[in-house]
Protein backbone atom coordinates (compact mmCIF):
# COMPACT_ATOMS: atom_id res chain seq x y z
CA UNK A 1 0.00 0.00 0.00
CA UNK A 2 1.66 3.46 -0.94
CA UNK A 3 -0.65 6.41 1.22
CA UNK A 4 -0.90 9.90 0.15
CA UNK A 5 -3.67 13.00 1.42
CA UNK A 6 -4.32 16.10 1.06
CA UNK A 7 -2.09 16.57 -2.24
CA UNK A 8 -4.16 19.98 -2.53
CA UNK A 9 -3.31 19.81 -6.64
CA UNK A 10 0.50 20.05 -6.36
CA UNK A 11 1.41 18.28 -9.32
CA UNK A 12 4.23 20.43 -9.71
CA UNK A 13 5.38 20.00 -6.56
CA UNK A 14 5.70 22.87 -3.85
CA UNK A 15 9.72 23.00 -4.52
CA UNK A 16 11.52 21.48 -7.50
CA UNK A 17 11.96 17.59 -7.96
CA UNK A 18 9.26 17.38 -5.76
CA UNK A 19 5.95 17.11 -7.93
CA UNK A 20 4.10 13.95 -9.29
CA UNK A 21 6.18 13.30 -11.90
CA UNK A 22 9.41 12.28 -9.65
CA UNK A 23 7.11 10.88 -7.02
CA UNK A 24 6.37 8.30 -9.23
CA UNK A 25 9.85 7.02 -9.89
CA UNK A 26 10.75 7.79 -6.62
CA UNK A 27 7.95 5.23 -5.69
CA UNK A 28 9.38 3.09 -8.95
CA UNK A 29 13.13 3.53 -7.14
CA UNK A 30 12.81 2.26 -3.30
CA UNK A 31 9.40 0.34 -3.41
CA UNK A 32 9.79 -1.09 -7.29
CA UNK A 33 5.93 0.72 -8.15
CA UNK A 34 4.13 -0.79 -10.67
CA UNK A 35 0.50 -0.08 -11.10
CA UNK A 36 0.27 -4.08 -12.70
CA UNK A 37 2.19 -5.19 -9.66
CA UNK A 38 0.91 -5.98 -5.79
CA UNK A 39 0.06 -2.42 -5.30
CA UNK A 40 -2.63 -0.55 -4.10
CA UNK A 41 -2.31 3.50 -4.39
CA UNK A 42 -4.51 4.90 -1.88
CA UNK A 43 -5.14 8.87 -1.03
CA UNK A 44 -7.27 10.47 2.42
CA UNK A 45 -8.79 12.74 -0.11
CA UNK A 46 -8.51 17.26 -0.76
CA UNK A 47 -7.15 16.09 -4.17
CA UNK A 48 -7.37 19.59 -6.08
CA UNK A 49 -7.78 22.64 -4.42
CA UNK A 50 -4.86 24.64 -4.12
CA UNK A 51 -2.17 25.63 -6.63
CA UNK A 52 -3.95 27.64 -10.36
CA UNK A 53 -3.11 25.07 -12.03
CA UNK A 54 -5.60 22.98 -10.13
CA UNK A 55 -8.23 25.05 -8.89
CA UNK A 56 -8.52 26.88 -11.59
CA UNK A 57 -9.78 23.61 -13.72
CA UNK A 58 -11.95 22.64 -10.76
CA UNK A 59 -9.31 19.84 -10.35
CA UNK A 60 -9.44 18.57 -13.92
CA UNK A 61 -6.12 18.55 -14.48
CA UNK A 62 -5.54 17.43 -10.85
CA UNK A 63 -7.73 14.37 -11.88
CA UNK A 64 -5.66 13.59 -14.63
CA UNK A 65 -2.66 13.44 -13.47
CA UNK A 66 -4.26 10.93 -10.67
CA UNK A 67 -5.54 8.68 -13.27
CA UNK A 68 -2.03 8.22 -14.88
CA UNK A 69 -0.63 7.86 -11.29
CA UNK A 70 -2.97 4.74 -11.39
CA UNK A 71 -4.58 5.73 -8.06
CA UNK A 72 -6.75 2.81 -6.85
CA UNK A 73 -9.43 4.72 -4.63
CA UNK A 74 -9.66 8.00 -2.65
CA UNK A 75 -11.78 9.29 0.66
CA UNK A 76 -13.65 11.86 -0.29
CA UNK A 77 -12.49 14.74 1.48
CA UNK A 78 -13.97 18.25 2.44
CA UNK A 79 -12.45 20.51 -0.36
CA UNK A 80 -13.83 18.28 -3.10
CA UNK A 81 -16.79 20.12 -2.28
CA UNK A 82 -15.27 23.47 -3.15
CA UNK A 83 -16.68 23.67 -6.05
CA UNK A 84 -20.11 22.70 -5.89
CA UNK A 85 -21.67 19.46 -6.31
CA UNK A 86 -22.07 19.34 -10.68
CA UNK A 87 -18.28 19.60 -10.49
CA UNK A 88 -17.84 17.47 -8.07
CA UNK A 89 -20.02 14.99 -10.22
CA UNK A 90 -17.50 15.54 -13.01
CA UNK A 91 -14.79 14.88 -11.26
CA UNK A 92 -15.93 11.49 -10.38
CA UNK A 93 -17.01 10.93 -13.68
CA UNK A 94 -13.39 11.71 -15.29
CA UNK A 95 -11.92 9.44 -12.16
CA UNK A 96 -10.45 6.35 -13.14
CA UNK A 97 -10.63 5.28 -9.71
CA UNK A 98 -13.62 5.01 -7.10
CA UNK A 99 -14.52 8.45 -4.62
CA UNK A 100 -15.56 6.46 -1.18
CA UNK A 101 -17.39 7.96 1.72
CA UNK A 102 -19.56 5.79 3.75
CA UNK A 103 -20.78 9.35 6.05
CA UNK A 104 -21.48 11.47 3.81
CA UNK A 105 -25.75 11.13 2.90
CA UNK A 106 -28.68 13.17 1.71
CA UNK A 107 -30.35 14.86 4.23
CA UNK A 108 -33.75 13.64 2.75
CA UNK A 109 -33.41 10.30 2.25
CA UNK A 110 -30.36 9.15 4.66
CA UNK A 111 -28.24 7.44 1.44
CA UNK A 112 -25.10 8.22 0.01
CA UNK A 113 -25.13 10.30 -2.82
CA UNK A 114 -23.71 7.66 -5.31
CA UNK A 115 -25.77 10.19 -8.04
CA UNK A 116 -22.90 12.47 -7.36
CA UNK A 117 -20.20 9.45 -7.84
CA UNK A 118 -19.97 8.99 -4.66
CA UNK A 119 -19.61 5.38 -3.13
CA UNK A 120 -19.72 4.04 1.00
CA UNK A 121 -16.71 1.43 -0.22
CA UNK A 122 -15.57 -0.72 -3.46
CA UNK A 123 -14.16 -4.10 -3.60
CA UNK A 124 -10.60 -4.55 -5.54
CA UNK A 125 -7.87 -7.73 -5.69
CA UNK A 126 -4.33 -7.40 -5.79
CA UNK A 127 -2.25 -9.88 -6.07
CA UNK A 128 -5.44 -12.22 -5.73
CA UNK A 129 -5.86 -10.32 -2.20
CA UNK A 130 -9.38 -9.29 -2.46
CA UNK A 131 -9.73 -6.20 -0.20
CA UNK A 132 -12.45 -4.22 0.77
CA UNK A 133 -11.97 0.00 1.17
CA UNK A 134 -14.66 1.83 2.86
CA UNK A 135 -14.42 5.99 2.42
CA UNK A 136 -14.83 8.29 5.12
CA UNK A 137 -15.59 11.95 5.70
CA UNK A 138 -14.75 15.07 7.86
CA UNK A 139 -17.83 15.83 10.13
CA UNK A 140 -16.75 19.64 9.98
CA UNK A 141 -17.28 19.69 6.00
CA UNK A 142 -20.53 21.79 6.66
CA UNK A 143 -18.71 24.51 8.12
CA UNK A 144 -15.02 23.63 6.38
CA UNK A 145 -16.09 23.98 2.85
CA UNK A 146 -19.03 26.58 1.38
CA UNK A 147 -22.06 25.49 3.58
CA UNK A 148 -24.08 26.38 0.62
CA UNK A 149 -22.89 23.08 -1.69
CA UNK A 150 -23.08 20.89 0.92
CA UNK A 151 -26.86 22.31 2.80
CA UNK A 152 -28.76 18.25 1.47
CA UNK A 153 -25.77 16.71 2.65
CA UNK A 154 -24.88 15.22 6.46
CA UNK A 155 -21.95 13.84 7.57
CA UNK A 156 -22.65 11.15 10.40
CA UNK A 157 -20.99 9.58 13.14
CA UNK A 158 -17.81 7.40 11.50
CA UNK A 159 -18.55 4.92 13.88
CA UNK A 160 -21.94 4.60 13.04
CA UNK A 161 -21.05 4.49 9.34
CA UNK A 162 -18.73 1.69 9.95
CA UNK A 163 -21.25 -0.36 11.78
CA UNK A 164 -24.18 0.16 9.06
CA UNK A 165 -21.02 -0.39 6.14
CA UNK A 166 -18.78 -3.13 6.98
CA UNK A 167 -21.59 -5.88 6.96
CA UNK A 168 -22.26 -4.85 3.29
CA UNK A 169 -18.32 -5.07 2.82
CA UNK A 170 -17.90 -8.40 4.11
CA UNK A 171 -20.91 -9.93 2.30
CA UNK A 172 -18.55 -9.27 -0.34
CA UNK A 173 -15.90 -12.28 1.04
CA UNK A 174 -12.87 -9.81 1.14
CA UNK A 175 -9.59 -11.18 2.80
CA UNK A 176 -9.01 -7.83 3.94
CA UNK A 177 -10.70 -4.44 4.91
CA UNK A 178 -9.49 -1.49 4.82
CA UNK A 179 -10.64 2.33 5.94
CA UNK A 180 -9.88 5.55 4.23
CA UNK A 181 -10.50 8.57 5.78
CA UNK A 182 -9.97 12.34 5.28
CA UNK A 183 -10.53 12.54 9.03
CA UNK A 184 -7.44 13.36 11.01
CA UNK A 185 -5.39 11.28 13.13
CA UNK A 186 -6.88 11.41 16.66
CA UNK A 187 -10.17 11.36 15.14
CA UNK A 188 -8.83 8.16 12.86
CA UNK A 189 -6.97 6.54 16.19
CA UNK A 190 -10.32 7.09 18.69
CA UNK A 191 -12.21 5.16 15.80
CA UNK A 192 -9.82 2.23 15.70
CA UNK A 193 -9.78 1.69 18.97
CA UNK A 194 -13.90 1.92 19.13
CA UNK A 195 -14.33 -0.23 16.16
CA UNK A 196 -11.70 -3.48 17.13
CA UNK A 197 -14.57 -5.89 17.06
CA UNK A 198 -14.89 -5.49 12.97
CA UNK A 199 -11.47 -6.57 11.91
CA UNK A 200 -10.45 -3.81 10.39
CA UNK A 201 -6.45 -4.39 8.90
CA UNK A 202 -5.54 -0.71 8.28
CA UNK A 203 -6.90 2.99 8.77
CA UNK A 204 -5.94 5.48 7.08
CA UNK A 205 -5.89 9.26 8.15
CA UNK A 206 -6.03 13.19 6.01
CA UNK A 207 -7.26 16.73 6.62
CA UNK A 208 -4.67 17.42 9.05
CA UNK A 209 -1.98 16.80 7.17
CA UNK A 210 -0.40 14.07 9.66
CA UNK A 211 2.51 11.81 8.41
CA UNK A 212 2.32 8.34 10.43
CA UNK A 213 2.64 4.62 10.12
CA UNK A 214 1.81 2.95 13.45
CA UNK A 215 -0.67 0.13 14.60
CA UNK A 216 -3.12 0.95 17.07
CA UNK A 217 -4.40 -2.64 18.60
CA UNK A 218 -4.44 -4.87 15.35
CA UNK A 219 -5.20 -1.89 13.06
CA UNK A 220 -2.60 -0.37 11.37
CA UNK A 221 -2.97 3.37 11.11
CA UNK A 222 -1.28 5.53 7.91
CA UNK A 223 -1.02 9.16 7.15
CA UNK A 224 0.81 10.49 4.01
CA UNK A 225 1.60 13.83 4.93
CA UNK A 226 0.21 16.71 2.39
CA UNK A 227 1.44 18.11 -0.98
CA UNK A 228 2.79 15.47 -2.64
CA UNK A 229 5.79 16.34 0.27
CA UNK A 230 5.68 12.81 1.91
CA UNK A 231 3.69 9.11 1.91
CA UNK A 232 3.50 6.45 3.98
CA UNK A 233 3.66 2.73 2.89
CA UNK A 234 2.65 -0.52 4.19
CA UNK A 235 3.20 -4.70 3.12
CA UNK A 236 0.67 -6.83 3.42
CA UNK A 237 2.08 -10.65 3.47
CA UNK A 238 -1.46 -12.41 3.21
CA UNK A 239 -1.67 -16.28 3.02
CA UNK A 240 -4.43 -17.22 0.93
CA UNK A 241 -5.04 -20.39 1.58
CA UNK A 242 -5.36 -20.34 5.43
CA UNK A 243 -7.15 -16.99 5.31
CA UNK A 244 -5.15 -14.96 7.52
CA UNK A 245 -2.68 -12.11 7.76
CA UNK A 246 0.73 -13.65 7.86
CA UNK A 247 3.16 -10.19 8.67
CA UNK A 248 2.31 -6.59 8.43
CA UNK A 249 5.67 -3.57 7.78
CA UNK A 250 5.20 -0.13 7.59
CA UNK A 251 6.62 3.22 7.16
CA UNK A 252 6.67 6.96 6.57
CA UNK A 253 8.43 8.53 3.23
CA UNK A 254 9.94 12.31 2.78
CA UNK A 255 9.71 13.29 -1.42
CA UNK A 256 12.48 15.89 -0.81
CA UNK A 257 12.94 16.93 -4.24
CA UNK A 258 15.51 14.48 -5.07
CA UNK A 259 17.25 14.10 -8.95
CA UNK A 260 15.34 12.08 -10.77
CA UNK A 261 14.13 11.80 -14.21
CA UNK A 262 10.51 12.83 -14.11
CA UNK A 263 8.09 10.16 -15.55
CA UNK A 264 7.57 11.50 -19.29
CA UNK A 265 4.51 10.54 -19.39
CA UNK A 266 2.83 12.70 -16.32
CA UNK A 267 4.99 16.04 -17.22
CA UNK A 268 4.07 15.65 -20.69
CA UNK A 269 0.56 16.58 -18.73
CA UNK A 270 1.46 18.91 -16.46
CA UNK A 271 3.38 20.47 -18.83
CA UNK A 272 -0.02 20.54 -20.91
CA UNK A 273 -1.65 22.45 -18.43
CA UNK A 274 1.47 24.46 -17.62
CA UNK A 275 1.01 25.93 -21.09
CA UNK A 276 -2.48 26.44 -21.52
CA UNK A 277 -1.97 28.90 -18.32
CA UNK A 278 0.35 31.04 -18.99
CA UNK A 279 -1.13 33.38 -20.82
CA UNK A 280 -4.33 33.45 -18.55
CA UNK A 281 -2.53 33.26 -15.33
CA UNK A 282 1.27 34.65 -16.49
CA UNK A 283 0.53 38.24 -16.42
CA UNK A 284 2.24 40.22 -13.90
CA UNK A 285 1.13 42.05 -11.25
CA UNK A 286 3.82 43.48 -9.09
CA UNK A 287 7.39 42.42 -7.80
CA UNK A 288 8.52 41.89 -4.45
CA UNK A 289 11.48 42.30 -2.79
CA UNK A 290 11.42 39.34 -0.79
CA UNK A 291 9.61 36.16 -0.15
CA UNK A 292 5.84 36.75 1.78
CA UNK A 293 4.40 33.75 3.51
CA UNK A 294 0.43 33.57 3.48
CA UNK A 295 0.52 33.23 7.46
CA UNK A 296 2.58 36.93 7.79
CA UNK A 297 0.18 39.74 9.29
CA UNK A 298 1.24 41.90 6.86
CA UNK A 299 0.09 40.53 3.91
CA UNK A 300 -3.71 39.58 5.45
CA UNK A 301 -4.03 43.35 6.19
CA UNK A 302 -2.96 43.93 3.12
CA UNK A 303 -5.70 41.73 1.32
CA UNK A 304 -8.68 42.67 3.64
CA UNK A 305 -7.37 46.48 3.42
CA UNK A 306 -7.91 46.46 -0.54
CA UNK A 307 -11.22 45.49 -0.28
CA UNK A 308 -11.93 48.27 1.69
CA UNK A 309 -10.22 50.38 -1.48
CA UNK A 310 -12.65 48.56 -3.54
CA UNK A 311 -15.63 48.60 -1.28
CA UNK A 312 -15.53 52.30 0.06
CA UNK A 313 -19.15 52.16 1.90
CA UNK A 314 -17.44 49.01 4.25
CA UNK A 315 -16.11 50.41 7.50
CA UNK A 316 -14.68 46.86 7.85
CA UNK A 317 -13.75 43.83 6.16
CA UNK A 318 -13.61 40.33 7.21
CA UNK A 319 -11.20 37.04 5.87
CA UNK A 320 -10.87 34.14 6.99
CA UNK A 321 -6.53 32.71 7.30
CA UNK A 322 -8.34 29.74 5.75
CA UNK A 323 -9.06 31.55 2.44
CA UNK A 324 -4.99 32.61 2.09
CA UNK A 325 -3.46 28.81 1.30
CA UNK A 326 0.17 29.89 -0.52
CA UNK A 327 3.09 31.93 0.08
CA UNK A 328 3.87 35.00 -2.72
CA UNK A 329 7.16 34.75 -4.08
CA UNK A 330 10.06 37.02 -4.18
CA UNK A 331 10.79 38.44 -7.48
CA UNK A 332 7.96 38.70 -9.86
CA UNK A 333 3.97 38.15 -8.39
CA UNK A 334 1.54 36.94 -11.33
CA UNK A 335 -2.11 36.59 -11.71
CA UNK A 336 -0.94 32.51 -10.91
CA UNK A 337 0.68 33.17 -7.53
CA UNK A 338 -2.84 35.35 -6.82
CA UNK A 339 -4.44 32.32 -7.64
CA UNK A 340 -2.60 30.23 -5.67
CA UNK A 341 -2.33 32.19 -2.47
CA UNK A 342 -6.68 32.77 -2.59
CA UNK A 343 -7.78 29.76 -4.68
CA UNK A 344 -11.39 29.41 -4.48
CA UNK A 345 -14.60 31.29 -6.01
CA UNK A 346 -15.32 32.96 -2.81
CA UNK A 347 -17.18 36.01 -3.56
CA UNK A 348 -17.56 39.68 -0.99
CA UNK A 349 -20.56 40.17 0.59
CA UNK A 350 -21.73 43.46 2.25
CA UNK A 351 -24.03 43.34 5.19
CA UNK A 352 -25.37 46.07 7.73
CA UNK A 353 -24.83 44.91 11.28
CA UNK A 354 -24.68 46.08 14.28
CA UNK A 355 -21.27 46.48 16.66
CA UNK A 356 -22.03 43.82 18.77
CA UNK A 357 -22.69 41.22 16.27
CA UNK A 358 -19.59 41.90 14.54
CA UNK A 359 -17.77 41.53 17.81
CA UNK A 360 -19.55 38.18 18.06
CA UNK A 361 -19.05 37.22 14.44
CA UNK A 362 -14.94 37.81 15.29
CA UNK A 363 -14.94 35.72 18.63
CA UNK A 364 -16.90 33.07 17.44
CA UNK A 365 -15.27 32.69 13.78
CA UNK A 366 -12.62 30.92 13.03
CA UNK A 367 -9.06 32.75 12.81
CA UNK A 368 -10.34 35.70 11.48
CA UNK A 369 -8.55 38.43 9.61
CA UNK A 370 -10.40 42.02 10.43
CA UNK A 371 -9.49 45.02 8.25
CA UNK A 372 -10.29 48.57 9.21
CA UNK A 373 -9.82 48.02 12.86
CA UNK A 374 -7.44 47.26 15.52
CA UNK A 375 -7.74 45.63 19.11
CA UNK A 376 -6.90 47.79 21.50
CA UNK A 377 -6.80 46.91 25.06
CA UNK A 378 -9.59 44.93 25.82
CA UNK A 379 -11.60 46.15 22.67
CA UNK A 380 -11.67 46.93 18.53
CA UNK A 381 -10.64 50.25 17.06
CA UNK A 382 -10.74 51.86 13.79
CA UNK A 383 -7.40 51.90 12.26
CA UNK A 384 -8.08 55.56 10.84
CA UNK A 385 -10.00 57.47 13.40
CA UNK A 386 -9.21 56.02 16.49
CA UNK A 387 -12.96 55.60 17.70
CA UNK A 388 -14.01 52.52 19.53
CA UNK A 389 -16.55 49.88 17.98
CA UNK A 390 -19.58 50.61 19.58
CA UNK A 391 -22.06 47.25 19.81
CA UNK A 392 -25.50 49.49 19.50
CA UNK A 393 -24.16 51.35 15.98
CA UNK A 394 -24.43 49.46 12.48
CA UNK A 395 -21.84 49.01 10.02
CA UNK A 396 -20.93 48.06 6.58
CA UNK A 397 -18.57 44.64 6.78
CA UNK A 398 -17.54 42.57 4.03
CA UNK A 399 -16.60 39.33 4.15
CA UNK A 400 -16.41 36.55 1.84
CA UNK A 401 -19.13 34.39 0.79
CA UNK A 402 -17.73 31.12 2.51
CA UNK A 403 -18.12 32.98 5.92
CA UNK A 404 -21.15 34.66 5.13
CA UNK A 405 -23.07 31.06 4.32
CA UNK A 406 -21.82 30.31 7.91
CA UNK A 407 -17.88 28.67 6.80
CA UNK A 408 -15.52 28.74 9.73
CA UNK A 409 -18.38 29.72 12.34
CA UNK A 410 -19.42 33.15 10.89
CA UNK A 411 -22.84 32.53 10.70
CA UNK A 412 -23.60 35.14 13.43
CA UNK A 413 -23.63 37.85 10.48
CA UNK A 414 -25.85 35.84 8.04
CA UNK A 415 -28.06 35.47 11.15
CA UNK A 416 -28.59 39.47 12.09
CA UNK A 417 -28.55 40.76 7.97
CA UNK A 418 -30.28 37.31 5.56
CA UNK A 419 -30.52 40.30 3.25
CA UNK A 420 -26.23 40.98 2.36
CA UNK A 421 -25.33 42.22 -0.64
CA UNK A 422 -23.42 39.76 -3.31
CA UNK A 423 -20.96 42.38 -5.02
CA UNK A 424 -20.36 39.59 -7.86
CA UNK A 425 -16.79 40.49 -6.82
CA UNK A 426 -14.32 37.54 -6.22
CA UNK A 427 -12.82 37.94 -2.87
CA UNK A 428 -9.25 37.80 -4.81
CA UNK A 429 -9.95 40.40 -7.12
CA UNK A 430 -9.20 43.80 -5.01
CA UNK A 431 -6.15 42.60 -4.19
CA UNK A 432 -5.21 41.96 -7.91
CA UNK A 433 -6.13 45.35 -8.73
CA UNK A 434 -4.28 46.87 -5.47
CA UNK A 435 -0.94 45.06 -6.65
CA UNK A 436 -1.21 46.56 -10.30
CA UNK A 437 -1.53 49.71 -8.84
CA UNK A 438 1.18 49.46 -6.12
CA UNK A 439 3.52 47.47 -8.74
CA UNK A 440 6.11 47.57 -6.17
CA UNK A 441 5.40 45.02 -2.92
CA UNK A 442 7.54 45.69 0.11
CA UNK A 443 5.80 44.74 3.17
CA UNK A 444 7.74 45.30 6.59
Amino acid sequence: VIYTNDEHGYMEGEQENQGASTLIQLWRNELGYDPEGPFLLLSGGDNWSGPAISSWTYGESMTEVMNAMDYDASALGNHEFDFGLDELRQRTEQANFPYLSANTRWKATGEVPTGLGVLPFSITEVNEVRIGIVGLTTTSTPWVTNPVYVADLSFINYETALRETIPLVEAQAPDLVFVIGHVCLDSIEQLAASVTDLGIAMMGAGHCNELTAKMIGETLILGGGYHFTSYATANFHYDLERERLLDLTYATHQHEGQSLAPDTRIESIVAGWRAQFETILGEVLAVSSRAISDEEEALRQAVVNSWLIAIPEADIALTNAGGLRSPLPAGNITFSDVNNLMPFDNTIITTRVSGKVVAQAIEEGRRPIVGGMQMRGNGWIFADSGLPLEADQEYVVALNSFMYNGGDNFGAIAEADANGRDTGINYRQPFVNWLQTAGNLNLP
